[in-house]
């Protein structure tokens, strides 16, 4: 034991003689390690090279991330789900067969067919009825809360499962977000030929979008790390701070024709926004802004062209604001996202519902679109219709 103690004694008194000899020469060493010695830095972003760590590992991952516009760290989109409520229909709707149908005015008229108003063949015939059908022989009638009878020759609509509902913002988003349209695979950099993630994408899924490329003549939207999405496979919502040109005070509803989508502002920043089904081809939805004229809770939408014929009763939540084009409930159809109607805002009951609580008659209504091919020429619009 004496002699490790002197062994110990012995070691220490000659580095401290080293030690002083570095001193009196005046050469403390203050460069850092060599690199090959280093330490790997704490997980961050280094936007340059620290000198005394490594940033390799998680600090490289994160650095790359943040290079594309990921931040760290990540911050999910600061919204939320609608009240599910706001989907609920007070009405009862039923297609009529695509062949078109007579409209009676009593149950006896009807049996005996003797009919006041026809309904011509469309594949757009949709009715409310009130109660549950009425058997008279071998035949069944529904009475319409017009009052018409109706033969039951059809099939009552059900909700669509899952109803599709927009997004409330308790704050103004970072960044541009978008809804999958369809089922789709993701891929690990942009270009066709690029090695899929693994990872598949399915319709009214909800992305962040925090870059854009073009590849292969395609644009491309980075959604993750490392995770690339075509764009046509997207619809986009590009927040804003600005009011559009010509609105005064701090409210609009903005229609992107482009990306089929509805944004409602707020003391100007983003509050709701959701996908819509606006007009096709010919039945162009009119750009320009407007102000909402007429609300009504439910109305009948017709036309009486037998070559383009349409009844649809009771269309919920309709907001007129360019002469016959609306912003309204479409309980025919979950085709949101996609161009489908003649001229109006198609937009799911629940979106409808939501933005029709929020807004007064006046409120602005800007539609725009980006991309340029929605015709301006006022003698290419007619009236408008949903």
């Amino acid at each position: 034991m004496h002699r490790n103690f002197l062994t110990l004694f012995l070691l220490v008194a000659l580095l401290s003689i080293g030690n002083l000899s570095v001193r009196a020469q005046g050469t403390i060493p203050t460069a850092p390690e060599p690199q090959d010695g280093s330490v790997v830095c704490p997980p961050g972003i280094y936007t340059s090279t620290p000198y005394d760590c490594l940033p390799l590992g998680p600090s490289e991952y994160l650095t790359q991330n943040a290079a594309q516009g990921i931040p760290y760290p990540s911050r999910p989109l600061p919204a939320y789900s609608p009240d599910p409520s706001l989907n609920d229909l007070p009405y009862q709707y039923f297609k009529v067969t695509d062949a078109g149908a007579a409209l009676y005015p009593s149950l006896d008229a009807a049996v005996a067919n003797q009919p006041t108003k026809i309904l011509f063949k469309s594949n757009d015939l949709y009715v409310s009825y009130q109660g549950s059908a009425v058997l008279d022989g071998n035949e069944s009638y529904y009475q319409l809360l017009s009052d018409y009878w109706i033969p039951a020759e059809g099939g009552r609509l059900g909700k669509f499962d899952p109803p599709f509902q927009g997004l409330l913002f308790s704050s103004q988003p970072r960044n541009s977000f978008g809804w999958v349209l369809g089922t789709v695979k993701s891929y690990t950099t942009p270009g066709l030929n690029a090695k899929e993630t693994g990872n598949t994408w399915y319709r009214f899924n909800v992305v962040s979008i925090y870059d854009t490329q073009k590849a292969d003549g395609i644009t491309w939207y980075l959604v993750a790390p490392n995770e690339w999405l075509d764009a046509v496979n997207v619809r986009r919502v590009d927040p804003h701070t600005n009011a559009p040109q010509g609105v005064t005070g701090n409210r609009w509803i903005e229609v992107n024709l482009a990306e089929q989508t509805v944004s409602v502002y707020d003391k100007n920043q983003l509050i709701f926004a959701t996908m819509a089904s606006t007009g096709v081809d010919h039945f162009w939805t009119r750009p320009g802004l407007f102000q909402i004229q007429k609300k009504l809770d439910a109305t009948t939408m017709s036309n009486s062209v037998q070559d383009d014929f349409y009844y649809l009763e009771d269309v919920p939540w309709t907001m007129y604001f360019d002469e016959g084009r609306a912003l309204h409930g479409a309980y025919w159809h979950n085709k949101f996202g996609y161009r489908f109607s003649h001229g109006c805002v198609n937009l799911s009951p629940g979106d409808a519902h939501w933005i029709y609580n929020w807004a007064s008659v006046g409120e602005f209504v800007y539609v725009y679109d980006p991309s340029g091919q929605t015709p301006t020429d006022p003698s290419l619009f007619g009236t408008g219709a949903p």
